[in-house]
């Protein structure tokens, strides 16, 4: 009897398989940590090869979780890390390793681009800002110094297809990504014009065609099922892009209460819904991200935070370095357990934090690659609790700001992601945004959202509206209200904030320009 669902998420951190019933219930997870490096200049690049090979081990092991894993499998659902290219020639071999989001080295390409006049036309069409880390801004880049990488090229995909690729055969993307990097978010497909301001039109034969996983689906290739342990036919869906199954997952899909919903990961993913495109507020720095979602007319519109919890593992191991200089060693989640006593015993909003800890800079609402984070007001009675408090409210800030640059403050959160854990910040995040926060039971909404568009694929659901019925609504906690009063300080640092990273562009240019002369 097939009664089982696989969401396969490669995320920037981890690549797990998960197995899901039916219903929507997990079953076993399998996963593996995600490997990549950073290079000089700003590079991020990781293995193609090896990514492939760490995601059928996943899927193996999760079949030595579930009994028969493999005659049970109704469909396999892929999705993975957004944005970065991945090059692979014509016979399926990779070019060069994979081009990551967290890759910067395109950034004077996309300060370029933004300056023209012409690029409203490409921000109107995809709904998106341009960023370092998107396709195509890096396929400038390449043209310019690395047009021999680009010659060998015959098709370039992002993380997710390249997996898609492994496991069918077939060269495809999806419309979500498809069409914020290169299209047009209302039809779906990709756009001339686009491509033309930026520059790539004689790349266009790279673009893979873009096939929708809610109504289409592959045959799982004997090379596949030899790989992963599967069996050979059975269907493989191409979900959407990570952040998309994330908020599917994670319940931002609700008409009737249109909430917001914050992905607090490595990177901060903030996003309202849009039931139609006349819904999609498109703002005047031209930026941010309009992403189509699986279900016809329905778009997620996003603003991202380029670092978030980076900045929390970054002000940690300050304390944990200084502990093993002595001798001490502290493992991650012991000092994460720290944290609430930290904010307990210190004062709110004493500091301002901004937090561009990334060396790519900042991406929302505004984009500048010379972002960097620090302290604001740091005075002598001041000490580490108060600067764990203030990274805190520095992301709580960063999401305010991405979500007042898309509308309305919304009313309740739905927060997902590692640190949606942490009470401390659950607590300060809702009372930046005067927001109640729901989190769901759901562990892995990554997995689960493309596992949702797999469900909708082979008719187990005739919408994925009844899905969200069945997988989503049934897992959301209680909302955990806004503190009025911290709410009321946090409101009145907010401008505070704005003015500080409005203020200091002109610093980290002048940064930045220093750097670039020391190193020449």
């Amino acid at each position: 009897m097939r009664d089982v669902l696989i969401g396969v998420d490669a995320g920037t951190s981890v690549i797990k398989s998960v197995a899901f019933d039916t219903a929507g219930r997990q079953i076993a997870a399998a996963s593996l940590p995600n490997k990549y490096e950073t290079l000089p200049g700003g590079g991020a690049e990781q293995d193609l090869t090896r990514t492939w090979a760490d995601t059928a081990t996943t899927l193996r092991e999760l079949a030595n979780k579930v009994p028969d894993l493999a005659s049970r499998t109704i469909a396999i659902a892929v999705t993975g890390q957004g944005d970065g290219t991945w090059l692979i020639d014509k016979d399926g071999e990779p070019v060069a390793k994979g081009w990551l989001w967290l890759d910067a080295r395109a950034a004077a390409v996309v300060e370029e681009i933004r300056a023209r006049p012409e690029d409203r036309l490409r921000f109107e069409k995809t709904g998106s800002g341009l960023a370092a880390c998107q396709q195509g801004s890096q396929f400038v880049f390449m043209k310019r110094h690395m047009p021999a990488m680009l010659a060998n090229a015959a098709t370039a995909f992002h993380c997710k297809d390249w997996l898609y690729f492994k496991l069918t055969g077939q060269r495809a993307t999806d419309p979500s990504e498809g069409t914020f990097t290169f299209g047009d978010f209302r039809t779906r497909g990709y756009s001339d014009d686009v491509l033309e301001v930026l520059g790539v039109t004689d790349l266009r034969h790279l673009l893979p065609p873009i096939v929708d996983g809610t109504r289409q689906s592959t045959s799982l290739s004997a090379a596949a099922a030899k790989a992963t342990g599967l069996l050979a036919g059975t269907p493989v869906v191409l979900a959407y892009v990570d952040v998309a199954c994330t908020a599917l997952g994670a319940g931002l899909f609700d008409r009737e209460r249109k909430p917001g919903c914050s992905i607090i990961g490595s990177t901060g993913m903030h996003m309202r819904l849009a039931e139609t495109p006349e819904e999609v507020l498109l703002n005047e720095a031209a930026t941010g991200y309009t992403m189509t979602m699986p279900a016809p007319g329905v778009f997620a519109q996003m603003q991202s935070n380029m670092a978030a919890t980076l900045n929390i593992d970054w002000v940690l191991g300050l304390a944990s370095g200084i502990l093993a200089s002595q001798g001490i060693t502290r493992t991650n989640g012991e000092m994460i357990a720290l944290v609430d006593q930290w904010i307990s015993s210190s004062e709110p909003g004493s500091l301002l934090y901004q937090p561009y800890v990334s060396e790519a800079g900042e991406r929302g609402p505004f984009v500048d690659a010379n972002a960097r984070a620090g302290f604001i007001g740091i005075s002598s009675r001041h000490g580490y609790a108060d600067m764990v408090r203030a990274v805190f409210e520095g992301l709580a800030f960063a999401a305010r700001d991405c979500y007042a640059a898309m509308g309305p403050l919304p009313k309740e959160i739905r927060l997902t992601g590692g640190a949606a854990r942490s009470p401390a910040l659950r607590n300060i995040l809702g009372a930046a945004i005067g927001a109640d926060i729901r989190t769901s039971e759901r562990e892995e909404a990554g997995a689960a959202g493309a596992a949702m568009i797999a469900a909708v694929c082979v008719g187990q659901y005739a919408s994925m509206d009844d899905c969200v019925s069945e997988w989503v609504t049934p897992l959301l906690r209680a909302a955990e209200p806004s503190d009025r009063k911290l709410a009321a300080a946090y409101e009145a640092m907010t401008p505070s904030y704005t003015l500080a990273h409005e203020a200091l562009r002109p610093v980290w240019r002048s940064m930045a320009a220093s750097r670039q002369t020391d190193v020449n």
